[in-house]
Parts: C-alpha cells; sequence; structure tokens
C-alpha cells in the first residue's frame, strides 16, 4: 500500500512551494506529500486518491483563494475523506473567518502565515493531528478479488461503487488475490469474491447478498406507509428529503443503487448552488443523507414488481414475494441506457463494453485509447471525465455537430481539450475480442465506409428507456412506454376511462388515484437533475392534497 498522503493547496506560488517543502522535510519518509495550486486541482488530486483507494491524513488549504476558497474546498472535500485532519492557512485579518470554519467544516487548526520558524509554530500542530488521525480507527474494508476481464468482476464493483460503499479491488493473479483464496479455502474458479470487514467469504454474491453484508439496508421497518418511492434517483431522492421532512411515513425503494443515471455523473456543472460542479457520487450521497436524516427509509436491491389498490391504499409486491402498502406511491423508477445492437458487443459487455460512466475503470484506461458513444450531456461528462486519464477520448455521435443534444458550456469543454476528438456521423458497426474488447469496426453513415480501431474501452450513452414494463395496465403509457401524468390524461375534455374521481387528475398523477409519477420516466420531462428534483419535490406537495381531499 502507498504511504498515505498530506495534500497541500495554495495559489500563491511561493507559499505553495514553502509549506509543501516544510512538510517534505519532516514527514517525507512516512507521507506523500501531493501539491496543487487551486481548490479545483486539489479535489481533483482527491478523487484520484480515491478511485486508487489511498488514504489522505491531512489537508492545508490556504483560505484566500480565486473560484474555490480554503473552506469550500474543505467543505468538498470531507465528502472524499471525512476522517481526513484539516487545516486552514490563513492571514490575521481573516482568523474570524478561520473561526467561523472551525463549526462549518469541522476544522481542527488554522495557522497563522507565515508560520516561521516550522519547528515552533508548524510542525507541533502537524504532529498532534497526524498522531490523532493514526490512532482514529480506520473504517472496515471491503476486498474484491476478481479477474480483470470479467463481467461479474465488474458488476460487483460496480454495485458497490454506485453505492458508496468504500472497497479495495484485489486482482486474483497477483500475490495478494492468491493470499486470500487460501486464506478462504478457495480456487480461481470461485471468482468473484468479496470478502467482508468481518472476514467472511462471499463466492459470486447477488446483489441482495452484498447489500445485506456490507451495511446496505433491504427490510422494510414496517408494512404500511403514507409514501412510497420508487426509485432513488434525482426525483426519488427529491420526493423522500421533502416528504419526510413534512412528516410523512417515507420508505424509498431502489432496485440497484441510489442516484439513477445522475449518480453516474463525473461532473455536474450546471446544478444549481454549485458553481465548481459536484459528482453524481457526492451529489447522491448528500441528498441520501439528508433523506435519512429526516427519517426516510432507503431499501436497496428491492425490485416491485407489482403494483395494485384502489384511492384509499395502493399494495407494492417484490420480486421475492413480500409486499409494502401506502396510501400514496410516487413512480420515480427513470430510464436506463439502450443497449447497443453491434454484432459481438453483447458477449463483451463489462468486459471493456460498458453502458453509463463506469468510473471505477477510469484508471485503468491511463494512456489508453477510450471509445464514448453518445451525443448527450451524460456522454459529455464522461468524455472530459476519461479525457483525464486516458491517452485520447473519441466521441462517437451519429449526428453532424453536438449541438443539438449538448449543454453549451460541455461543448466549450470539449473543444478546449486537446485529447477528445469529435467524430460525426460515425456508428458502431461490431466489437471483436476473445476474453475482452480488443477492436471496434467504425462506420460512416453517411458513405457506409469502414474502418478498424484497436482498442479495449467503450462506454456507451445512448438514449433512454423507461423502466416500466412491470407496471400494471391501469396506469397510462405514450407509444414509448413513458408515464402519461395530468393534463396529458385528458382527452377531449374527458378524463381517463375508468377514473373513479369527481376531479382532473392532478398534474403529475397518473391515470390510477393516489400513484404519482416524477423524473424521467414521465412523459415529455425535462431529462435534467434540477428538474427532476423538483418534479419529486412537486409530487409530495401533490400528495398533501390528495391525502386532504379523500
Amino acid at each position: 500500500m502507498a504511504n498515505p498522503a498530506i495534500l497541500t493547496v495554495d495559489d500563491d506560488p511561493a507559499v505553495s512551494r514553502a509549506v509543501a517543502r516544510d512538510v517534505r522535510r519532516r514527514y517525507g519518509d512516512a507521507y506523500r506529500i501531493v501539491r496543487a495550486d487551486s481548490g479545483e486541482a486539489a479535489l481533483e488530486a482527491l478523487r484520484e486518491l480515491k478511485l486508487r483507494g489511498e488514504q489522505v491524513a491531512l489537508m492545508l488549504a490556504d483560505f484566500r483563494m480565486p473560484r474555490m476558497n480554503g473552506i469550500q474546498f474543505l467543505e468538498a472535500a470531507m465528502d472524499l475523506f471525512p476522517l481526513a485532519r484539516r487545516v486552514l492557512l490563513t492571514a490575521y485579518a481573516d482568523t474570524d473567518a478561520a473561526i467561523d470554519a472551525i463549526n462549518l467544516v469541522d476544522l481542527d487548526h488554522y495557522l497563522l502565515k507565515p508560520w516561521n520558524p516550522p519547528e515552533e509554530k508548524l510542525y507541533p500542530v502537524v504532529d498532534t493531528l497526524l498522531d490523532a488521525w493514526l490512532a482514529t480507527p480506520a473504517p472496515p474494508e471491503t476486498r474484491v478479488v476478481g479477474h480483470r476481464w470479467s463481467a461479474p468482476s465488474f458488476a460487483v464493483r460496480d454495485f458497490l461503487a454506485r453505492n458508496l460503499v468504500p472497497f479495495r479491488w484485489v486482482v486474483a493473479d497477483e500475490p495478494e488475490g492468491g493470499r486470500l483464496l487460501a486464506a478462504a479455502g478457495l480456487g480461481p474458479d470461485s471468482l468473484p469474491v468479496v470478502v467482508t470487514a468481518d472476514g467472511k467469504a462471499l463466492v459470486r454474491p447477488t446483489e441482495s447478498e452484498l447489500a445485506a453484508h456490507v451495511g446496505l439496508n433491504t427490510t422494510p421497518e414496517a408494512d404500511f406507509y403514507d409514501v412510497v418511492i420508487v426509485g432513488a434517483g434525482p426525483a426519488g431522492l427529491g420526493a423522500a428529503v421533502y416528504a419526510a421532512s413534512e412528516g410523512l411515513r417515507t420508505v424509498l425503494v431502489e432496485q440497484r443503487a441510489t442516484g439513477g443515471q445522475a449518480g453516474q455523473s463525473s461532473r455536474i456543472e450546471n446544478y444549481l448552488g454549485f458553481p465548481d460542479g459536484v459528482s453524481g457520487a457526492q451529489l447522491t450521497d448528500r441528498a441520501r443523507r439528508q433523506a435519512q436524516r429526516f427519517g426516510a427509509e432507503l431499501l436497496t436491491t428491492r425490485e416491485v414488481v407489482e403494483l395494485s389498490g384502489d384511492e384509499s391504499s395502493h399494495l407494492l409486491r417484490f420480486g421475492d414475494g413480500t409486499a409494502v402498502a401506502a396510501h400514496t406511491v410516487v413512480l420515480a423508477t427513470g430510464v436506463s441506457y439502450r443497449v447497443l445492437d453491434a454484432p459481438g458487443l453483447a458477449e463483451l459487455t463489462g468486459r471493456g463494453v460498458f453502458y453509463g460512466s463506469a468510473t471505477t475503470e477510469a484508471p485503468s484506461c491511463a494512456e489508453q485509447e477510450v471509445y464514448i458513444v453518445g451525443g448527450a450531456n451524460s456522454a459529455g461528462q464522461a468524455a472530459v471525465h476519461f479525457a483525464r486519464y486516458a491517452k485520447r477520448v473519441h466521441l462517437l455521435i451519429r449526428g453532424d455537430d453536438l449541438t443539438r443534444s449538448m449543454s453549451q458550456y460541455l461543448i466549450e469543454q470539449i473543444e478546449g481539450i486537446g485529447t477528445i476528438e469529435v467524430h460525426p456521423r460515425t456508428e458502431v458497426a461490431r466489437g471483436e475480442g476473445s476474453d475482452h474488447l480488443e477492436r471496434l469496426t467504425l462506420r460512416d453513415t453517411r458513405t457506409g465506409e469502414e474502418r478498424t480501431v484497436e482498442t479495449s474501452w467503450m462506454f456507451v450513452f445512448i438514449g433512454a428507456e423507461p423502466r416500466t414494463s412491470w407496471m400494471p395496465r391501469a396506469i397510462a403509457r405514450d407509444e414509448r412506454g413513458f408515464v402519461l401524468t395530468g393534463p396529458d390524461l385528458i382527452s377531449d375534455g374527458r378524463r381517463p376511462k375508468g377514473w373513479p374521481l369527481p376531479r382532473d387528475p392532478y398534474h403529475l398523477e397518473t391515470s390510477m388515484p393516489g400513484v404519482f409519477a416524477a423524473g424521467d420516466v414521465r412523459a415529455d420531462s425535462v431529462k435534467r437533475v434540477a428538474s427532476a428534483v423538483g418534479e419529486g419535490a412537486m409530487a409530495v406537495s401533490l400528495i398533501h392534497r390528495y391525502l386532504e381531499g379523500r
């Protein structure tokens, strides 16, 4: 394992060099010193350390930095390394801000500049903080042992990463992988193996087994609720926060992982309140913790397969036969990426072909040629993210350019990154490889001309399909399967067939009274994180109206 890191960040080059020099002189043998010249650069360094499974012991940040000051940086850094000790470097005039930061970011200490001599003003403080960090028990570690090019191994890692469960990836062919398998009395045919924090070895675990052993809740505490929310993407999380905060008994049911497609985003830069951007994982984690703080329950790996009921109560049945009931339901199941229909790709899924932004794979793409299929924001965000690691990122789009489907800020970012190349009017004709993807055949959609490229990495972001096949026929949908709500259910001034109430459906209400839809699953919704959160909140206000009018 690499030495734990001490990170220093200051936009003044002279001060940055001085603090890094003084820290390295005293602690360089036992700690790796990482230096950054801005809050944004420091956060990116922390994300890379997080992805590599490394530890950060201490962060020293200057208070006065443009765009992101030291307090803002430390607040964001807490999401990545909550156990790291935090120090603010400040001038005498800013001591009030430093004192305020003690509560805001749980600041451990602030140092006045200059700190000369370091033997008196710097080292005693850092010594104390490092001793405290070393004495803090490390969080339990989950280890995943598997093959590099294995779809089941990737599925386990992706599930843990998307549920924000810390784990360490161990390749079975490496010495540590062999030792872990031998200790568990297992062989290579058992992979993937998950070794939990308490030492239990799970052989080829299902997602439900994983959830139960890594602390994720899978069992509801009650049989009846005021509201059941199906789907924990931005719309579902927004509904959970508002419902629980307003006193409704709330349970949020997710089949796979919180965050939905937004949770897979490497960087969301146009979400209100985050001027420096926020990763989908960070936004998801904050929303999840916020909902749970208000009392909402969160169930994972629970697939809803049936919905029934009337205007008085609704029953949701899970795949294992158990069920929960509620006065109201919010459908926030979102959408899934369409499968790329080209020969050779299906058998390579999870082995070089990935759907969505598989951030766990980003460090492995270092100095590689990466291909991304899609022209919307999710594809653009992935291209910018993977460009930090890859030798070159190739963005394949069927249209003439990006302007029809991608936000302008992302287009400008992509144009400014020399290692991203956009290929217009290009589609994937087929994929080939033995144990993993090795080459792609690309086709010009205008001329039909084909060419072959060597690559082991392709990430697909094409279109969206609503997750509505399990819903009852009583819930009306459009020709593409998206749920119709409110005014869209009224035709020629008439309410939907079978509608039992003497009023029109509320704006987000489906053709089943008391069942609401929010976010991407709803027909003609705006496919943006902010609008999904807003619809989740609006659904709760309509639920109050529904409950009061029964």
